[in-house]
Order: C-alpha cells, then sequence, then structure tokens
C-alpha cells in the first residue's frame, strides 16, 4: 500500500491485495484532495477486499452480497436486499462492523418499533422479526467466515415474533358462495377453483401450463412458480424441493378444467394465468363484496384448503404431502384446527380400563 502527491497537487492510493481466490490484484485510485482522505480510502478498500470486519458494515454488506446472493432465489434476494438497504443501512451503514455493540442493536430495534406509518399503524410482529433476522444472518455470516468474534444481535431480545396475526380462512359455504360471485369471468373463476380446490401457492398457479395437466388421470403437477420481477416475466423451480408434487383433482373440477383449458387453445407451455397480482386482488375484493364474505388474503384460501382438509379427517402427513410441506409445518401451524387428541386419548384410555 502506498500513497503520493502528485504533480498536479493531488493525492493517489496504490493497494496491492489478494481477491477471494487468493490471486495477486492491483487497485489504484486518483483525484484525492488531501493525503488524509488518501489513506482513508486505502485503509477502507484494502478492509473490503479481504473481508475484513474492521471495514464499514456498508462496505462489509457488498462482501456478504457477493457471498450469499448466488445461493438465493432472485425473488428471495430481492426482498432480502430492500429490507437490508431501507431498514438496516442507514442505522448502521457507517459503522465498523466489529465495533457495533448489542446496545446499538437494541436502539435500532426501538426505533423500528416505534415506527408509525401515516395512518398510525406500526410494522407487523412478523415484518419486524423478519428484519431482525437480517440483521443477525450478516452478523452471523461475520463470525462464520471473517472472524468476527460475536454477533452482537445474539445478546439482544430478538424484537417481533415468528407468528402472524389470526389465520383467515374460509368455509366451505362461505367459498362456495363467492365462487357464484365471481362466476361471470372464467379465468379468474378457474384461478380461485384451483387455489382453493389444489391449495396452490400464487406462484404456483400463475406458472402453470395446459402440458402441467394430466387430465385422463385428473392430476396437476406443480413444477415451477412465477414471478414478475422488475418488469420480467421470471419462472423458476417451486419455494422447496418438497414443493414439486402431483395434485389430484377433484373429479368435478378436472373436468371443467379440461373442457375450459381446451377451448383456450394454447400452446402446451404457454402459460394459462397472465393476469397480473394486482388484477387477482381486485377480483378477490369484487367476490367478496358480491358475495358478502369476509375478506381474506389471496393466499388465505390455501389456509382454506388446509382447514377444509383437517375439517374431513386426513393427517397431517397426508395434508403436507399434498400442500408441498413438511408434515412438522402442517402440525405446527394448524395444530388450533386439528381434533383435541389428548381428550380422545383419555377416553380411550378410561374406556380400555373399564373394559376389565
Amino acid at each position: 500500500m502506498s500513497v503520493r502527491h502528485e504533480a498536479n497537487g493531488t493525492w493517489t492510493a496504490q493497494v496491492w491485495y489478494r481477491d477471494y481466490n487468493k490471486d495477486l490484484r492491483h487497485k489504484t485510485k486518483r483525484g484525492f484532495e488531501t493525503e488524509n482522505e488518501t489513506k482513508a480510502w486505502e485503509k477502507e478498500f484494502s478492509a473490503e477486499a479481504e473481508g475484513s470486519v474492521d471495514s464499514t458494515f456498508a462496505s462489509f454488506y457488498e462482501v456478504y452480497s457477493r457471498d450469499v446472493r448466488p445461493r438465493l432465489r432472485e425473488h428471495t434476494w430481492i426482498t432480502k436486499k430492500y429490507m437490508i438497504e431501507g431498514k438496516i443501512l442507514p442505522c448502521f451503514g457507517n459503522m465498523r462492523v466489529n465495533e457495533i455493540e448489542p446496545l446499538d442493536v437494541v436502539r435500532w430495534q426501538n426505533g423500528l418499533m416505534a415506527h408509525r406509518n401515516e395512518k398510525g399503524e406500526p410494522y407487523s410482529q412478523t415484518y419486524l422479526r423478519t428484519i431482525n433476522n437480517q440483521l443477525s444472518a450478516i452478523f452471523n455470516h461475520a463470525v462464520r467466515y471473517y472472524g468476527l468474534a460475536s454477533n452482537p444481535c445474539a445478546r439482544t431480545t430478538r424484537m417481533g415474533s415468528s407468528k402472524g396475526g389470526e389465520m383467515l380462512f374460509w368455509t366451505r359455504d362461505e367459498y362456495l358462495r363467492f365462487s357464484d360471485a365471481v362466476a361471470d369471468k372464467p379465468e379468474s373463476y378457474y384461478a380461485f377453483e384451483i387455489l382453493y380446490w389444489c391449495g396452490l401457492r400464487l406462484g404456483e398457479l400463475l406458472a402453470l401450463t395446459p402440458s402441467d395437466f394430466d387430465f385422463a388421470r385428473s392430476e396437476l403437477k406443480v413444477t415451477k412458480s412465477y414471478q414478475r420481477l422488475r418488469g420480467r416475466d421470471v419462472v423458476t423451480p417451486p419455494k422447496t424441493p418438497k414443493s414439486v408434487r402431483d395434485v389430484v383433482l377433484p373429479k368435478f373440477l378436472g373436468e371443467e378444467l379440461e373442457q375450459w383449458v381446451g377451448s383456450l387453445f394454447l400452446d402446451p407451455d404457454a402459460r394459462i394465468f397472465t393476469f397480473t397480482k394486482a388484477k387477482l386482488h381486485h377480483e378477490l375484493d369484487r367476490g367478496c363484496k358480491a358475495s358478502h364474505v369476509k375478506r381474506i388474503r389471496v393466499h388465505d384460501l390455501r389456509h382454506s384448503h388446509v382447514s377444509l382438509l383437517i375439517e374431513m379427517g386426513f393427517s397431517a402427513v397426508a395434508i403436507a404431502e399434498r400442500m408441498g410441506h413438511e408434515s412438522s409445518d402442517i402440525t405446527f401451524r394448524y395444530a388450533h384446527l386439528f381434533p383435541d387428541k389428548q381428550n380422545e386419548m383419555a377416553r380411550a384410555l378410561n374406556a380400555s380400563k373399564e373394559g376389565f
């Protein structure tokens, strides 16, 4: 590393460093007005180039981005990037990674928990927890790979909650009233039919093509998911490997879809549902208003499908296979909907004793 004073009165910095492949690299930066400014840049660049936790948080975030981004789905990274750059960097960006203390994290948490939007509403508890997890993930990365002594988040109480608010869903009667109200628009009607009777995620629905249906077997193959990202149509594998699955259609729905999809005369690999998510939300509003059923989110149709299957007596294992989940996820998220097995067990034990 060196700095030199040029004939024109400016300063130049030169840095030799090794990149992530251990190859020796050279970087020159000219045009600094003072020697101190030159040395400050030199120190900062060296720390970032080598992944040092003596760099600013903003610089280390660039290192973290290069390490982590290739391993994530594009949509996942965009969401992560939005939270980090909007909610974390404004507070920690200029601080040195190895100088951030638990108290700094607590003060940052307090600021987010005190935030209110123009309607006086705070961030949701699940959103706060997600932001907290993003900060902790960056520090954990620094600990695991770049020698940071400890994660300052580990010595604080995590803000927010991993559990959302009350889970909303429609009963079968509520859904049937709603579906009658949107039946005048076939594309909307069949989109909601698949979401409710098959439990697909919205991205899985929007990625469907005619080739995904095997009407002879009354099956729907879920192999991909659709997102609109930065003005581009992006089709990727589903959320998790478990999400790749075959969903057996109810007989009535298979027959209706075979006729409707056939009438569209689409190429086998053309997307069937080409409307935007906003359009589907609009149709949801329209149907709720016309049918007088409570307003739920589009994703709550998936919850509605699970609650219907639980009511019909299916096990968590069977439901998980249909939904593309682990059975433990179904048990944890929907435990309150399952019958009271403890009382059932007690009654069975009581009956067994009375039999002697």
